[in-house]
Protein backbone atom coordinates (compact mmCIF):
# COMPACT_ATOMS: atom_id res chain seq x y z
CA UNK A 1 0.00 0.00 0.00
CA UNK A 2 1.15 3.31 -1.21
CA UNK A 3 1.50 5.77 1.64
CA UNK A 4 -0.93 8.90 0.54
CA UNK A 5 0.98 11.93 -1.47
CA UNK A 6 0.69 15.22 -0.04
CA UNK A 7 0.15 18.45 -1.60
CA UNK A 8 2.52 22.08 -0.26
CA UNK A 9 0.92 25.03 -2.02
CA UNK A 10 3.23 27.59 -2.37
CA UNK A 11 1.89 31.21 -2.38
CA UNK A 12 4.65 33.44 -3.57
CA UNK A 13 2.80 34.55 -6.46
CA UNK A 14 0.05 35.78 -4.97
CA UNK A 15 2.22 37.98 -3.13
CA UNK A 16 3.64 38.86 -6.73
CA UNK A 17 0.42 40.18 -8.03
CA UNK A 18 0.19 42.32 -4.98
CA UNK A 19 3.51 43.65 -4.89
CA UNK A 20 3.45 44.48 -9.13
CA UNK A 21 0.84 47.30 -7.95
CA UNK A 22 1.85 47.72 -3.98
CA UNK A 23 -0.71 47.79 -0.94
CA UNK A 24 -2.42 44.53 0.48
CA UNK A 25 -4.09 43.13 -1.97
CA UNK A 26 -4.18 39.90 -2.80
CA UNK A 27 -3.00 38.52 0.46
CA UNK A 28 -1.10 35.35 0.66
CA UNK A 29 -2.80 34.80 3.73
CA UNK A 30 -5.77 34.64 2.71
CA UNK A 31 -4.74 32.40 -0.46
CA UNK A 32 -2.77 30.09 1.93
CA UNK A 33 -5.82 29.35 3.97
CA UNK A 34 -8.34 28.94 0.70
CA UNK A 35 -5.94 26.72 -0.51
CA UNK A 36 -5.85 24.75 3.03
CA UNK A 37 -9.89 25.05 2.93
CA UNK A 38 -9.70 23.38 -0.96
CA UNK A 39 -7.48 20.27 0.32
CA UNK A 40 -3.56 21.85 0.60
CA UNK A 41 -1.37 19.64 3.63
CA UNK A 42 0.60 22.55 3.84
CA UNK A 43 1.87 26.19 2.43
CA UNK A 44 5.31 26.91 1.46
CA UNK A 45 7.04 30.43 0.58
CA UNK A 46 9.91 31.52 -0.47
CA UNK A 47 11.40 34.31 1.50
CA UNK A 48 13.58 35.64 -1.11
CA UNK A 49 16.61 38.04 -0.25
CA UNK A 50 15.63 40.83 -2.35
CA UNK A 51 11.65 40.61 -1.07
CA UNK A 52 10.84 40.56 -4.81
CA UNK A 53 7.15 38.37 -3.67
CA UNK A 54 7.06 37.23 0.21
CA UNK A 55 7.93 39.46 2.69
CA UNK A 56 8.79 39.20 6.26
CA UNK A 57 5.75 40.14 7.40
CA UNK A 58 3.90 37.44 5.27
CA UNK A 59 5.89 35.05 7.08
CA UNK A 60 5.16 35.80 10.29
CA UNK A 61 1.35 36.05 9.69
CA UNK A 62 1.75 32.83 8.03
CA UNK A 63 3.21 30.85 10.67
CA UNK A 64 0.72 32.52 13.26
CA UNK A 65 -2.59 32.04 11.05
CA UNK A 66 -2.71 29.16 9.05
CA UNK A 67 -3.48 25.72 10.74
CA UNK A 68 -0.88 23.55 8.33
CA UNK A 69 2.88 23.20 8.06
CA UNK A 70 4.65 26.06 6.97
CA UNK A 71 7.18 25.24 4.52
CA UNK A 72 9.69 28.31 4.42
CA UNK A 73 12.03 27.97 1.18
CA UNK A 74 15.31 30.32 1.45
CA UNK A 75 19.08 30.64 0.97
CA UNK A 76 22.05 29.07 2.55
CA UNK A 77 22.40 32.59 4.21
CA UNK A 78 22.56 33.94 8.08
CA UNK A 79 20.29 36.39 7.87
CA UNK A 80 17.55 33.64 6.78
CA UNK A 81 18.94 31.10 8.94
CA UNK A 82 18.37 33.80 11.58
CA UNK A 83 14.77 34.75 10.13
CA UNK A 84 14.01 31.00 10.09
CA UNK A 85 15.13 30.68 14.04
CA UNK A 86 12.99 33.48 14.88
CA UNK A 87 9.91 32.29 13.06
CA UNK A 88 10.24 28.16 13.70
CA UNK A 89 8.66 27.39 10.73
CA UNK A 90 7.41 23.13 10.65
CA UNK A 91 10.10 23.00 7.42
CA UNK A 92 12.86 24.70 5.78
CA UNK A 93 13.91 23.95 2.35
CA UNK A 94 17.13 25.36 1.31
CA UNK A 95 17.44 26.70 -2.56
CA UNK A 96 20.01 28.42 -4.19
CA UNK A 97 19.30 31.98 -5.26
CA UNK A 98 20.62 33.88 -7.96
CA UNK A 99 19.26 37.89 -7.99
CA UNK A 100 19.25 38.01 -11.61
CA UNK A 101 16.27 34.75 -12.25
CA UNK A 102 13.07 35.21 -12.41
CA UNK A 103 12.46 31.72 -10.96
CA UNK A 104 14.85 29.04 -9.23
CA UNK A 105 16.98 28.13 -11.78
CA UNK A 106 18.09 24.04 -11.03
CA UNK A 107 18.86 22.45 -7.90
CA UNK A 108 21.15 23.25 -5.28
CA UNK A 109 24.94 21.73 -5.15
CA UNK A 110 24.99 20.15 -1.63
CA UNK A 111 28.05 18.57 -3.21
CA UNK A 112 30.54 21.52 -3.24
CA UNK A 113 28.99 23.34 -0.59
CA UNK A 114 28.88 21.00 2.39
CA UNK A 115 31.07 23.40 4.74
CA UNK A 116 28.52 26.14 3.95
CA UNK A 117 25.33 24.18 4.47
CA UNK A 118 26.34 21.64 7.16
CA UNK A 119 26.10 24.11 10.37
CA UNK A 120 22.64 25.65 8.90
CA UNK A 121 21.25 22.69 9.07
CA UNK A 122 22.55 21.54 12.07
CA UNK A 123 21.43 24.58 13.83
CA UNK A 124 17.74 24.38 11.63
CA UNK A 125 17.53 20.85 12.81
CA UNK A 126 18.26 21.15 16.50
CA UNK A 127 15.57 24.16 16.97
CA UNK A 128 13.18 21.63 15.54
CA UNK A 129 12.82 22.20 12.21
CA UNK A 130 12.59 19.73 9.31
CA UNK A 131 15.13 21.14 6.86
CA UNK A 132 15.25 19.67 3.15
CA UNK A 133 17.41 20.42 0.44
CA UNK A 134 16.61 21.34 -3.02
CA UNK A 135 18.63 18.93 -5.38
CA UNK A 136 18.74 18.22 -8.87
CA UNK A 137 18.57 13.61 -9.08
CA UNK A 138 21.58 13.41 -9.81
CA UNK A 139 23.36 10.50 -6.94
CA UNK A 140 25.99 12.99 -5.99
CA UNK A 141 23.89 15.50 -4.52
CA UNK A 142 21.48 12.91 -2.71
CA UNK A 143 24.81 11.25 -1.35
CA UNK A 144 26.02 14.71 -0.72
CA UNK A 145 22.36 15.40 1.46
CA UNK A 146 22.88 12.20 3.21
CA UNK A 147 26.32 13.35 4.27
CA UNK A 148 24.68 16.26 5.77
CA UNK A 149 22.46 14.90 7.77
CA UNK A 150 19.33 16.24 5.83
CA UNK A 151 15.99 14.18 6.58
CA UNK A 152 14.16 15.50 3.12
CA UNK A 153 15.44 16.13 -0.19
CA UNK A 154 13.08 17.91 -2.66
CA UNK A 155 13.71 16.84 -6.43
CA UNK A 156 13.93 19.34 -8.76
CA UNK A 157 11.40 18.27 -11.87
CA UNK A 158 12.00 21.48 -13.45
CA UNK A 159 14.14 20.18 -16.89
CA UNK A 160 11.63 17.31 -16.97
CA UNK A 161 8.62 19.72 -17.11
CA UNK A 162 10.20 22.13 -19.43
CA UNK A 163 11.13 19.26 -22.01
CA UNK A 164 7.87 17.89 -21.86
CA UNK A 165 6.60 21.29 -22.90
CA UNK A 166 8.93 21.79 -25.44
CA UNK A 167 7.64 18.61 -27.12
CA UNK A 168 11.37 17.13 -26.77
CA UNK A 169 10.40 13.77 -25.98
CA UNK A 170 13.84 12.07 -25.83
CA UNK A 171 15.09 14.48 -23.22
CA UNK A 172 12.21 14.48 -21.48
CA UNK A 173 12.32 10.66 -20.67
CA UNK A 174 15.87 10.92 -20.19
CA UNK A 175 14.88 13.37 -17.13
CA UNK A 176 12.18 11.28 -15.71
CA UNK A 177 14.09 8.31 -15.49
CA UNK A 178 16.99 10.64 -13.52
CA UNK A 179 13.70 11.60 -11.28
CA UNK A 180 12.01 7.88 -10.80
CA UNK A 181 16.00 6.86 -10.04
CA UNK A 182 16.85 9.65 -7.76
CA UNK A 183 13.75 9.14 -5.74
CA UNK A 184 14.42 5.40 -5.33
CA UNK A 185 18.38 6.12 -4.21
CA UNK A 186 17.08 8.99 -2.41
CA UNK A 187 14.03 6.52 -0.22
CA UNK A 188 16.98 3.89 -0.04
CA UNK A 189 19.20 6.51 1.53
CA UNK A 190 16.49 6.94 4.18
CA UNK A 191 15.47 9.75 3.01
CA UNK A 192 11.94 11.54 2.44
CA UNK A 193 11.24 11.86 -1.11
CA UNK A 194 9.41 15.95 -2.21
CA UNK A 195 9.83 16.87 -6.01
CA UNK A 196 8.36 20.50 -7.06
CA UNK A 197 8.96 22.92 -10.11
CA UNK A 198 7.15 23.76 -13.19
CA UNK A 199 4.39 20.51 -12.58
CA UNK A 200 0.90 20.93 -14.08
CA UNK A 201 -2.16 18.80 -13.68
CA UNK A 202 -0.50 16.30 -15.74
CA UNK A 203 2.79 16.21 -14.70
CA UNK A 204 1.94 16.34 -10.86
CA UNK A 205 -0.36 13.21 -11.82
CA UNK A 206 2.65 11.30 -13.35
CA UNK A 207 4.90 11.58 -10.67
CA UNK A 208 2.64 11.08 -8.15
CA UNK A 209 2.52 7.47 -9.26
CA UNK A 210 6.13 7.48 -7.82
CA UNK A 211 5.88 5.42 -4.47
CA UNK A 212 8.96 7.21 -3.31
CA UNK A 213 7.76 10.37 -3.68
CA UNK A 214 5.43 11.44 -0.88
CA UNK A 215 4.74 15.38 -1.36
CA UNK A 216 4.45 17.58 -3.91
CA UNK A 217 4.92 21.12 -3.99
CA UNK A 218 3.16 23.41 -6.68
CA UNK A 219 2.90 27.59 -7.02
CA UNK A 220 2.92 28.99 -10.25
CA UNK A 221 0.87 26.71 -12.20
CA UNK A 222 -1.73 26.81 -9.10
CA UNK A 223 -2.08 30.76 -9.21
CA UNK A 224 -2.21 30.46 -12.75
CA UNK A 225 -5.27 28.62 -13.26
CA UNK A 226 -6.83 30.61 -10.19
CA UNK A 227 -6.93 33.38 -12.99
CA UNK A 228 -10.05 31.25 -15.06
CA UNK A 229 -11.36 28.88 -12.05
CA UNK A 230 -10.19 30.26 -9.15
CA UNK A 231 -7.73 29.45 -6.20
CA UNK A 232 -10.15 26.83 -4.63
CA UNK A 233 -10.84 25.10 -7.48
CA UNK A 234 -7.22 24.54 -8.79
CA UNK A 235 -5.79 23.29 -5.63
CA UNK A 236 -9.41 20.66 -5.80
CA UNK A 237 -8.75 19.63 -9.42
CA UNK A 238 -4.45 19.54 -8.37
CA UNK A 239 -5.75 17.28 -5.47
CA UNK A 240 -7.13 15.17 -7.69
CA UNK A 241 -4.80 14.62 -10.37
CA UNK A 242 -2.57 13.67 -7.73
CA UNK A 243 -5.06 11.08 -6.13
CA UNK A 244 -5.54 9.66 -9.39
CA UNK A 245 -1.56 9.35 -9.96
CA UNK A 246 -1.68 7.86 -6.21
CA UNK A 247 -3.72 5.43 -7.50
CA UNK A 248 -2.22 4.13 -10.68
CA UNK A 249 0.83 3.95 -8.96
CA UNK A 250 -0.84 1.14 -6.27
CA UNK A 251 -2.61 -0.64 -9.97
Amino acid sequence: MIAPIRLGVNVDHVATIRNARGGRHPDPVRAAKRAIAAGADGITAHLREDRRHIRDDDMARLRAEIDRPLNMEMAATPEMTDIALRIRPHAVCIVPEKRSERTTEGGLDAASQKAQLAPIIRDLGQAGIRVSLFIAAHAAQIEAATALGAPVVELHTGAWCEALAQGHAARAEAEWQLIRAGAALAKSFGLEVHAGHGLDYATAETIAALPDVVELNIGHFLVGEAVFDGLAEAVKAMRAAMDRGRAKGQA
